[in-house]
């Protein structure tokens, strides 16, 4: 099968990766980048091959993609400049014979008409791809479920109230894990070249029905206060978030602009997120946990 990269494996989805990825393949043939090389040490220590890597630098990534022949593409944090970051690697992994590239994208990145603008970075990156040459998969994920278990359901239920933006739009929200098994699940099979999957959990639930469900568990009342986008927009304003991409400070307290946000809750609005898919189970074996499982997992760190 040859040897398998997994960039950003310092982060969350790449760290989660690495460890199931060790549980399938012999360390020897796993090579795991990061910009930070010590957060990895420990599995270094396991077997596995670290190595430095900088997308802003090429310069650094020739070294470290030598030997790959599939890369775990995972997508950078900087939404506005990371498709140079991820041209960057596309262009060092073919350069040493990485044969075949699997991206984590988002759902309806190739709809046209979706307005959510984080999908222009998504969607360059995946065409960046498909003109490399190598094989590619990509991964169009839903929205993850921790994200509505953690980021939206703690201020929620703190303040008792959630401006949303979303109307009544249904997202088949999906657990990161299942993600991530997803992508190993790819890398380690046969016979998923050149395919766009999206990736779902398995019902349907709007953001008011997600909050009725944290309302449920939680014991705390919670209003969703349905409002515009310019609504939206002046209530991230108030929490001081930066409005544009590039107004974003670098390693700053709050990593994302209203922008992304309110195209995004306005993509949900319009049904780019109305979609159920079956392709977790048919690729990890494993039928996708539920929001309100995901919801439970993470309620310890709810303020009850």
């Amino acid at each position: 099968m040859g040897k398998i990269i997994v960039t950003g494996a310092s982060g969350s989805f790449g760290r989660a990766a690495a460890e199931m990825l060790l549980e399938r393949c012999a360390p020897q043939d796993l090579i795991f980048l990061s910009r930070t090389p010590a957060k990895l040490q420990a599995f270094a220590e396991r077997g596995a091959q670290v190595r430095a890597a900088d997308f802003d630098d090429p310069a650094t990534l020739a070294a470290a993609m030598e030997g790959g022949e599939r890369m775990l593409l995972i997508s950078t944090a900087r939404v506005g400049s990371r498709v140079g970051q991820h041209r960057n690697a596309v262009e060092a992994a073919v350069a040493q014979g990485v044969r075949h590239i699997v991206y984590t994208s988002l759902i309806a990145a190739d709809e046209p008409g979706n307005p959510a603008i984080v999908k222009h970075d998504h969607r360059a990156t995946e065409e960046i791809i498909e003109a490399s040459g190598a094989e590619w998969t990509h991964l169009r994920d839903s929205q993850y479920a921790e994200a509505i278990a953690l980021a939206m359901a703690i201020p929620a239920i703190q303040m008792g109230h959630k401006p949303d933006n979303c109307g009544d739009g249904k997202v088949g929200f999906v657990s990161r894990d299942d993600c991530v098994a997803t992508a190993v699940g790819v890398l380690t099979q046969d016979g998923h070249g050149n395919t766009a999957y999206t990736l779902t959990g398995p019902e349907l639930i709007s953001i008011p029905e997600a909050m009725a469900m944290v309302t449920e568990l939680s014991g705390k009342p919670i209003t969703v206060e349905q409002v515009d986008d310019e609504g939206m927009i002046a209530y991230f304003d108030s929490l001081g978030v930066p409005r544009h991409a590039s107004d974003i400070v670098p390693d700053g307290p709050i990593p994302w602009s209203s922008d992304d946000m309110v195209t995004f809750g306005q993509s949900i609005r319009e049904g780019y997120f109305n979609r159920l898919s079956d392709a977790v189970e048919r690729i990890t074996g494993n039928r996708p946990v539920s929001l309100r499982e995901v919801m439970i997992r993470h309620k310890a760190a709810w303020p009850l």
